[in-house]
């Protein structure tokens, strides 16, 4: 099962929510969803635009 590495991500490149925010213009609802729990279900685009704003690839954004 995939899960999501953002908060893994996050913590290393030590930003804020309101970093990635304000980088993605995602709501900080969705950057929550996305940090906690199982990364399936959203958009390519949404986890491009994540992945972009912290600098790596949308597969890092996955662990098994």
């Amino acid at each position: 099962m995939l899960r999501s590495s953002l908060k893994k991500i996050i913590n290393e490149k030590k930003v804020t929510h309101r970093d990635i925010d304000a980088r993605t213009g995602l709501s900080s609802h969705t950057i929550t969803r996305a940090r906690n729990h199982l990364i399936i279900g959203y958009r390519m685009s949404t986890l491009l635009n994540i992945a972009q704003a912290l600098g790596v690839k949308v597969k890092d954004l996955f662990s098994e």
